[in-house]
């Protein structure tokens, strides 16, 4: 019997359904699988490379596909997948199947599924006589009215979730970074998308700078402070309790649909490992729309497989969180993929909080923002 090793992020959404393949998986071959866990900050911005190195299986978010090519830290799963390929390409949420596609291959598969929503409590609105929102001047009017009844809007604002929210504004403003002509964002578009959070950190809940998404909806599911957020990563699990509702951010520009930011993780297979046919074997059980759409589900999982995402069953057991956040994931911007592109995103978060926070100029921040992704398209930086 062989042992497998896994490293997932920390988060019931992620381990739930992971832990609880364990037992039948060890039935079906005689081989065994272990699930460590990192933290949610780890996954999003720590050494992927660090981790490849020590186990069989890696669930990762996409922006590390580019490096994890080039430095050689995972296999190329498309000469393992063969012609099965087509079949994931096709039942794809969004971009997703196409954030792990990078120099002709294939370097996770896309088991978990995300964007940034809008989340609301239906109780509290109906309470307050408010719509949600459609527009961002909208939501900047209902936090304002929301503080009469002892409430309020909530934001995600840790320098991480503010950057995410940067660019679901400026994608929401018709552009897309990275594969547009020209700046990576055009100058005006980022003065633009600063003034509105800086108006909208001004009328949020106070908590709001030390939230993730994570804290951010315990607190809306805890109290009844928070009615309403603008933008933060779906989370399935919350739904599924009943409190919270999620649907479309609100749009930045009247004339223009809303775009966010994808999220999600791939399951990615070490270079490094003993086993790497078992862990790509036990990688692809996990990601076929079969157990998608049926155990990762049961489990707390929010699936990559789109055929859970519409399916009956799974938006049953989740009071319909699949269809109402489909649109808003097969809408979402795809971030670059290219090989040093974390280390500008982290640098980029704690410039975009001191102009927030702290006063910091915004044409500086953008012209950082701008000139680093310039150095990496180039190939003459990694940030």
């Amino acid at each position: 019997m062989a042992t497998i090793k896994g490293i997932a992020w920390d988060h019931r959404r992620c381990w739930g359904p992971l832990d609880a393949s364990i037992g039948p998986w060890r039935s079906e071959t005689g081989h065994d699988v272990v699930w460590d866990r990192r933290s949610l900050y780890s996954f999003g911005e720590g050494n992927l490379g660090d981790y490849a190195a020590r186990y069989d299986l890696v669930i990762y978010d996409h922006p590390f596909v580019g490096d994890a090519a080039e430095e050689g830290w995972l296999l190329d799963l498309a000469p393992m997948l063969g012609g099965e390929a087509a079949a994931f390409a096709a039942d794809a949420v969004g971009q997703s199947w196409r954030s792990y596609d990078y120099a002709g291959g294939i370097w996770a598969l896309p088991i978990d599924t995300a964007a940034q929503t809008g989340a609301w409590r239906p109780d509290l609105l109906e309470r307050a006589g408010e719509p949600v929102p459609g527009t961002l001047e909208g939501v900047i009017a209902l936090a304002q009215r929301l503080r009469a009844g002892g409430m309020a809007v909530g934001w995600p604002a840790i320098p991480t979730d503010m950057l995410c929210t940067y660019f679901s504004i400026v994608a929401s403003l018709g552009h897309d970074p990275g594969r547009d002509d020209g700046p990576f964002v055009p100058p005006a578009t980022s003065e633009q998308t600063i003034d509105w959070l800086h108006r909208l950190i001004g009328v949020v809940h106070p908590g709001s700078t030390g939230w993730n998404p994570i804290r951010c909806l315990d607190h809306m599911s805890a109290t009844d402070e928070v009615a309403y957020v603008p933008w933060l990563f779906n989370y399935v699990n919350y739904a599924a309790a009943g409190r919270i509702r999620f649907g479309a951010s609100p749009r930045a520009a009247a004339d223009r649909p809303a775009r966010t930011l994808l999220g999600g993780a791939g399951i990615g297979v070490s270079a490094h490992s003993a086993h790497p046919q078992l862990a790509f074997d036990y990688a692809l059980h996990l990601s076929r729309p079969a157990f998608q759409a049926g155990p990762y589900v049961d489990h707390g999982g929010q699936p990559g497989s789109r055929t859970a995402w519409t399916s009956d069953h799974a938006n049953g057991v989740t009071r319909g969180f699949f269809r109402d956040t489909l649109p808003v994931l097969d809408a979402a911007w795809l971030r670059p993929t290219l090989p040093g592109f974390l280390p500008l995103f982290h640098a980029a978060t704690l410039r975009l909080a001191e102009v927030l926070t702290g006063g910091a100029p915004a044409a500086g921040f953008t012209r950082f923002l701008n000139d680093g992704f310039d150095r990496l398209r180039d190939g003459t930086d990694r940030a």
